[in-house]
């Protein structure tokens, strides 16, 4: 089984683009992040042409996820609030959060808020969605051993996940505040994929549009795979596919593919 995360920025902008590489990469579930489009208007058509299934959450302008599968997905649900109820509303206002289950494997899709700047008001929501976060997924263990959480978590967990020339502590995404509130998650039991397979620096799944970022390869691996001990031995290989990058208009992050 494939399973792919990708931040599309707009899967109106870049639908040809997500087309044309799950034509050639025909995958058995497609995790999308910042789809930024309502549900009645996602262009639907094109990916049930190639014979898969969505499940949306969106929203008009921002944020938005999308699980798109090649088989039918079973108690799919949308936000925080559907797993845990006494929770307040305002944690679903943007939406961030979907998830399904797949051959018995559930499959939670994240698009993790930025935080936009140290200190701001955007980057405590970040910390404090990260530990609500933590609560939803605690509850799902309780009847699901196999999971994989997957999406854009913007972050940064360690030094070589960044290119040597940003200082991590200074910027967001890699604070020493936001790597502790990730850490606390991935305490309950999930291993990051790829470094199964890849320990090196280097290697990365966004790039900022400006200052020839991605021509420098000055990246940022922030689209992450974790998955539970059961899905970890049995994950077979974890890749980034930076062609889409390469592209005319591409979205600023690239697929990471998770194969078990």
């Amino acid at each position: 089984m494939k399973i792919v995360t990708w931040n599309v920025n707009s899967i109106r902008t870049r639908l040809a683009h997500v087309i044309n590489w799950l034509s050639e990469n025909p995958v058995d579930v497609l995790c999308l992040q910042e789809t930024k489009v309502v549900d009645s208007d996602f262009p639907r058509s094109p990916f049930v042409e190639l014979g898969y299934h969505l499940y949306i959450w969106g929203q008009k302008a921002y944020n938005g996820v999308a699980l798109i599968s090649r088989q039918p997905l079973t108690d799919v649900s949308a936000g925080f609030t559907t797993i845990l109820p006494e929770i307040e509303p305002v944690w679903d206002e943007q939406k961030r959060v979907i998830t399904g289950v797949i051959e018995g494997i559930r499959i939670v899709n994240l698009y993790v808020p930025n935080g936009s700047a140290i200190g701001s008001e955007k980057y405590e929501y970040k910390l404090r969605w990260l530990t609500v976060l933590r609560k939803y997924l605690q509850l799902l263990l309780q009847s699901q051993s196999a999971i994989c959480i997957c999406g854009d978590f913007n972050i940064a967990l360690e030094s070589i996940d960044i290119h040597d020339k940003v200082n991590g502590e200074n910027h967001v995404m890699a604070t020493p505040a936001e790597r502790q509130a990730l850490r606390d998650v991935l305490e309950l039991g999930f291993a990051d994929a790829f470094r199964k397979f890849n320990s090196e620096a280097g290697h990365y799944s966004w790039w900022d549009y400006r200052a020839a970022a991605f021509r420098r390869n000055m990246g940022w691996r922030i689209d992450h795979h974790y998955l539970t001990p059961e899905l970890y031995d049995r994950a077979k290989s974890c890749i980034i596919d930076v062609e889409p990058r390469k592209l005319t208009q591409p979205s600023d992050h690239t697929p990471v593919i998770l194969e078990l």
